[in-house]
C-alpha cells in the first residue's frame, strides 16, 4: 500500500486538539500495561493501543482502522521483506557451518590476552546478519568452549561476545528495530549504516572487553557443561572457507554503503549511480546476498538442493511474531501521525529547546524499561518522533535513528526475555545477571548516546 493511501482522510477536523496528549498517553500506557501486566502479545497490544489512541482523540473509528491498516501494510511491505531475507541469510550462515568457521578462525588465532577482543569481534560479525535471539543461542556453545579451553572466566569472554551481538541488534540494519526506525523516519539506510558502524565500534569496545575486566571480578562463575561439542555439523564435515564466509556476510553491507557513497560523489543520472542505487537498495542488496549465500555457504558446505530449501524454509516460522510486532508498530505510528499527536509532540519539542536526540533516547528508554522489548521501544518511539524529521537534514535523521536504537537497549531486566536467556545459560543468579548483563546493556545505551551526540557536532 502506498503512503499516499495511508492518510486517506486527514482527521484534523474530527479531532479535538485538547484530547491529543491524553490520547497519546493513554494509548502508550495501555500498550505497556497489556504487555507487562497481562502478558498480552505485543502485536495485540499495539493494535489495541492504536484503536484506543484514535478513540480517545475523537477520530471516527473507520478512520482509525484506515490509518492502522495503512501503516501496518506499508511497514510490512517496506520492512517485512527485509526481515524475512535477513532471517534466510542468517539461517544459511548457521546451517552451513559458516558461523562456526568464523568463530574457529578468529578465536584460533588469538592469544589469551586478545581473546576478549576477538570474542567481541565474533559477536559483532555473527550479529550483523542474525537476529539477537538466534545469535545468542548460536554463540553460547562457543562462549562456553572458549572459556574452558582458555581458562579465562566465563564473564571475561561472554560479555564481549554479547556486547558485539547486542550493539549490532540495536544500532545496525538489517535488524528489525533499526529497519523500522529507518522506515518510520524516512532515513537514508546507507548513511545510517555508516554512522551506526562508527558508533557501534567504540561502544562494543567499552561495553565489551573493557567492562568485562571488571564484571569478571564481580561475578566469577565457571563455564557450565551444557555443550560438549560445537553443535550440528553438515554431512562430511565440510564448511565454507573463512574468506568466502566473511565476504558473503559483508556483501549486503558493501552494496548499501556503495549506494550511499555513490549518492554523494557521483552525478545524478549517471550510469554508475543508477546501477549502485539499484544494487544498494536494501531489498535488492539482501536478495542478492541470499542468492549468493545459497551457493557460497549452502553449496560450499556440501548441502544439496533439498537441504538448502529446508534451511531457507525453517528460517521463516520463528520470525512470524517479529513481523507482526513490527507491522503493528507501523500501524500505531500511522495512527499517531493521522490524529495529529505526532505534530503536537514535534511542536512541543521545537519550542522546548530540548535536544531532539536526547528526547528520542529518553522516550525509547522509558518504553524499554516498561515493556522489556527493544523492538517495541524502537517502533513506538519512532512513531512518536516521526513528525520531527521535517526539520532535520539527512545526517541528523540518521542520528535520530541511532539515538532511538541506543535508548531501546537500556537496562535489560526481569521483563526482558533476553535477560532470562542469558541468566539461564550462564547459570548465574538474578543479582549476578544484573551486575553483568544488565549493566552491560546500560553501558551500551549510554555510551551509544554519547557517541551519537558527539557525531551530531560534526554531521
Amino acid at each position: 500500500m502506498s503512503t499516499a493511501l495511508i492518510a486517506l482522510a486527514p482527521p484534523s477536523a474530527a479531532v479535538t486538539p485538547g484530547r491529543l496528549l491524553p490520547a497519546a498517553l493513554i494509548g502508550i500506557a495501555l500498550i505497556v500495561l497489556l504487555i507487562t501486566r497481562f502478558r498480552l502479545h505485543p502485536f495485540l497490544s499495539l493494535t489495541l493501543g492504536s484503536l484506543a489512541v484514535g478513540a480517545v482523540a475523537g477520530l471516527p473509528m473507520a478512520d482509525v482502522i484506515t490509518s492502522f491498516t495503512g501503516g501496518f501494510g506499508s511497514t510490512a511491505a517496506g520492512v517485512g521483506t527485509l526481515i524475512a531475507l535477513g532471517a534466510m541469510f542468517g539461517k544459511l550462515l548457521a546451517d552451513s557451518g559458516g558461523a562456526d568457521q568464523i568463530v574457529d578462525t578468529i578465536v584460533g588465532r588469538s592469544s589469551s590476552r586478545s581473546l576478549p577482543w576477538a570474542m567481541a569481534g565474533v559477536g559483532a560479525l555473527i550479529g550483523l546478519p542474525m537476529f539477537f535471539e538466534i545469535g545468542l543461542v548460536l554463540l553460547m556453545p562457543v562462549i562456553f568452549l572458549v572459556s574452558r579451553r582458555s581458562g579465562l572466566p566465563l564473564i571475561r569472554v561472554g560479555i564481549p561476545a554479547l556486547a558485539g551481538l547486542s550493539v549490532m541488534h540495536g544500532l545496525v540494519p538489517p535488524h528489525p528495530g533499526p529497519l523500522v526506525a529507518i522506515d518510520a523516519l524516512k532515513a537514508d539506510l546507507g548513511i545510517t549504516l555508516g554512522l551506526g558502524v562508527l558508533v557501534a565500534l567504540p561502544t562494543v569496545a567499552i561495553a565489551g572487553p573493557l567492562f568485562a575486566r571488571y564484571a569478571a571480578r564481580w561475578v566469577d562463575v565457571p563455564a557450565p557443561e551444557l555443550f560438549d561439542g560445537r553443535g550440528e555439523q553438515q554431512e562430511g564435515g565440510r564448511r565454507p572457507s573463512f574468506g568466502v564466509t566473511v565476504a558473503t556476510v559483508l556483501l549486503p553491507v558493501v552494496l548499501m554503503m556503495a549506494k550511499a557513497v555513490a549518492d554523494l560523489v557521483t552525478a545524478k543520472g549517471s550510469l554508475a549511480r543508477s546501477v549502485l542505487d539499484f544494487l544498494g537498495t536494501p531489498l535488492v542488496a539482501l536478495l542478492i546476498a541470499v542468492l549468493v549465500a545459497i551457493f557460497t555457504l549452502g553449496r560450499g558446505a556440501g548441502m544439496d538442493r533439498k537441504a538448502i530449501a529446508a534451511s531457507v524454509e525453517r528460517a521463516l516460522p520463528p520470525i512470524a511474531g517479529i513481523l507482526l510486532i513490527v507491522a503493528a508498530g507501523g500501524g500505531f505510528k500511522q495512527t499517531l501521525i493521522d490524529t495529529g499527536i505526532g505534530k503536537l509532540v514535534a511542536d512541543w519539542v521545537q519550542s522546548s529547546g530540548l535536544s531532539v536526540l536526547l528526547l528520542a533516547w529518553l522516550v525509547a528508554v522509558l518504553i524499554r524499561l516498561a515493556t522489556g522489548s527493544a523492538t517495541v521501544a524502537t517502533v513506538t518511539a519512532s512513531g512518536i518522533l516521526a513528525p520531527l524529521v521535517t526539520t532535520l537534514d539527512t545526517g541528523e535523521t540518521s542520528l535520530l535513528v541511532l539515538a532511538i536504537g541506543a535508548g531501546s537497549l537500556f537496562f535489560s531486566h526481569v521483563n526482558d526475555a533476553g535477560f532470562w536467556l542469558v541468566k539461564e545459560y550462564f547459570g548465574v543468579s538474578v543479582g549476578q545477571n544484573l551486575k553483568t548483563w544488565s549493566a552491560m546493556e546500560t553501558i551500551i545505551s549510554v555510551v551509544g548516546l554519547v557517541f551519537v551526540l558527539a557525531l551530531s557536532l560534526v554531521v
